[in-house]
């Protein structure tokens, strides 16, 4: 199991914790040089004021924002995502450094200005952070994979010597269809509405929606070729793991907890040591992968693509 460690977790609270100590020292030592309302929303046209917030609720606001973003890569953060962690840090504290720094001294907030510059800088502290995250991750142990247990006490389905068999099951979630609906949906109209050059936020639906589509719906096969996952609607793009690759096969059960802890969240998710094509809670398919390595994907009925899997891998091993 690739799990935090409290020296891992400890290092990825470490930066919010810096972004906190200079946020609220910054705002301690000019909150009387701040105007009661502060700009803190700014348009495409070159960086104008657009949206204002009290003093006391985005000190609030933004002090909760940097400890909740703290608070969730601490609890998922995996030993290879270090750096997102200190690079998120770097970005959104760079930000409401840049934000108070612009509102100091306005007799007018609607007057304050917030150029491409800034998001440059943020941008900047983000990648210099996150290196120095992923310096860090030396300090952290690397996982070792789990002890592999092999074909021989894994389910079987009982095949005679010159019986071939396949298994396929789609699977779909319905979510992840609406999401990606919608985001194909907007993009035309934020295109032809939204004016320019924030109508080329536009092109965001088809970067959400298309892969978004493609992974609703998966159709998961096991045959002589091993396992493979594809998309339901084309043959591309699609996983494919053969037999000689396959040391066993079993079902676990993932409910959302385990698909955030394990993996990160659904879709199709790379961590440490393991992959996984997971677009919904519930029983997953879990192939375990010479090396080390576990490829898991949720499918109905995945008792039954274990069973043949663990039998089909089995013969080729003996031919």
């Amino acid at each position: 199991m690739n799990r935090a460690t409290p020296r891992l977790r400890v290092l990825a609270a470490l930066p919010f914790v810096l972004a906190v100590a200079v946020h609220l020292g910054l705002l301690a030592l000019r909150y009387d040089r701040l105007p009661d309302t502060l700009a803190t929303h700014f348009g495409p046209d070159g960086g104008h004021a657009d949206g204002f917030t009290g003093r006391t609720p985005f000190t609030a606001v933004s002090t909760g924002l940097l400890l909740a973003l703290g608070a969730g890569w601490t609890l998922l953060v995996r030993r290879g995502s270090l750096w997102g962690a200190w690079a998120t840090a770097g970005f959104t504290g760079a930000l409401f450094v840049l934000l108070v720094r612009d509102n100091l001294d306005a007799t007018d907030p609607a007057r304050v200005e917030f150029p491409l510059a800034g998001l440059l800088f943020a941008a900047a502290a983000a990648a210099l952070l996150g290196l120095a995250g992923r310096g860090l991750t030396r300090f952290v142990p690397r996982d070792e994979p789990a002890a592999d247990p092999g074909l021989p006490d894994a389910p079987r389905l009982p095949l005679g010597a010159s019986e071939v068999a396949g298994w396929t099951r789609a699977t779909a979630s319905r979510p992840l269809t609406a999401l990606a609906v919608l985001a194909l949906a907007a993009t035309p109209v934020v295109l032809l509405l939204a004016p320019w050059p924030a109508a080329l936020l536009g092109l965001l639906g088809l970067v959400i929606g298309l892969p978004g589509l493609a992974l609703a719906r998966v159709r998961v096969t096991v045959d002589r070729r091993g396992v493979t996952v594809r998309s339901a609607l084309a043959s591309r793009p699609r996983t494919r793991i053969p037999l000689d690759d396959v040391t066993g096969a079993s079902v676990r059960d993932l409910d959302a907890a385990a698909v955030l802890a394990e993996f990160g969240g659904w879709g199709y998710r790379v961590r440490a040591h393991r992959t996984g094509v997971i677009v919904r809670s519930g029983e997953a398919l879990v192939v375990r992968r010479s090396g080390g390595r576990e490829f898991a994907v949720t499918v109905p009925d995945a008792g039954t693509a274990a069973a043949l899997l663990n039998t089909l891998a089995e013969r080729h091993g003996k031919v």
